[in-house]
């Protein structure tokens, strides 16, 4: 980052709240050859797909990789394991975090064999839409096998969980679904705006990317109502989203990389980084980490630069 570039940044952290002492050192922005995109977080590293691979990065550079035929989605990691969608062998493969070695892959099918997924862990175990007519498959670590289908609306693929639920969103359908994992079965719904797309689940709120909108939907996950919505841009195609801190984080293609929600207000505290086309993000405890794919890059921003001490 040059150094105007650097102090016009810091000005508009220090007009929101936000610190700019990390950017002392400014953002890490690592080189990742191929077409780096769905991120998970691994303690202070992270794995991210890639093309024919997944792999492991950390701020010091990639620790192992491992092969796949199409990795795609957003991963979870749980159990010990790495857990990533295959869209080319509609199969869930588990990957050992400790060694870097494929254990399994279980032939659940894949709902959207064009990447935009997301596999969750919750209540025990991992999930992943299987079929895009409108399943959800439950896969149990202990066995790696299937236990459940859970039937949902068509077009659905989007996941996260929260709040003891499973949250799924259909895109044609416009509607986030609300899954008891006690019963399987969807136990409440609430209408969307144009093109729902990822989503992020924590205990008080649900928040969605209503990507054709260009807006972000606040949730509650007790009653189902809508309580708020924020204009981001023009659309929030294609993107991500995450939560931590009582902030949403919000990857975008247009006009900056992320977006910085306080999650109370709605209000836009931030908009950082020049536009980078698609790509993921992942928030942690240490910072935020960022994929731009058609850059080739990952970045690492520190937590100290983007939000407030505690």
């Amino acid at each position: 980052m040059r150094k105007l570039e650097r102090t016009i940044l810091a000005a508009t952290l220090a007009a929101v709240g936000l610190p700019s002492a990390a950017f002392a050192q400014g953002e890490q922005v690592i080189t990742v050859p191929g077409f780096a995109d769905f991120l998970a977080v691994d303690g202070q590293t992270v794995w991210a797909t890639n093309k024919g691979k997944v792999e492991h990065w950390s701020r010091d550079g990639k620790l192992a990789e491992v092969a796949m035929t199409h990795p795609c989605g957003a991963m979870a990691i749980a159990h010990g394991s790495l857990w990533v969608a295959d869209c080319k062998e509609g199969t869930l493969n588990r990957i050992d975090i400790a060694t870097a070695k494929l254990i399994t892959s279980i032939p659940t099918g894949i709902a959207n064999p064009e990447g935009e997924l997301n596999v969750v862990a919750g209540a025990g175990s991992i999930w992943v839409a299987s079929d895009a007519k409108g399943l959800i498959a439950r896969v149990d670590p202990g066995t790696n096998s299937v236990t459940a289908s859970v039937t949902v609306d068509p077009g659905t693929w989007y996941m996260a969980f929260g709040a003891g639920s499973l949250w799924a969103v259909s895109a044609s359908r416009q509607s986030l679904q609300r899954i008891d994992p006690a019963t399987n079965a969807v136990i409440g719904k609430t209408p969307l705006g144009k093109e729902p797309g990822f989503l992020a689940a924590g205990s008080e709120d649900v928040w969605v990317q209503e990507q054709g909108d260009g807006t972000v939907a606040r949730i509650d996950p007790q009653t189902g109502q809508l309580t708020g919505r924020v204009k981001v841009g023009d659309n929030l195609k294609w993107g991500d989203i995450d939560i931590g801190h009582g902030k949403v984080w919000l990857r975008t293609t247009d006009d900056q990389v992320f977006v910085v929600i306080k999650a109370k207000t709605l209000k836009i505290e931030a908009r950082i980084g020049k536009p980078a086309g698609s790509g993921a993000l992942r928030f942690t405890d240490y910072g935020l980490w960022t994929t731009a794919h058609d850059e080739h890059t990952l970045t690492w921003w520190p937590l100290s630069a983007l939000t407030a001490k505690r």
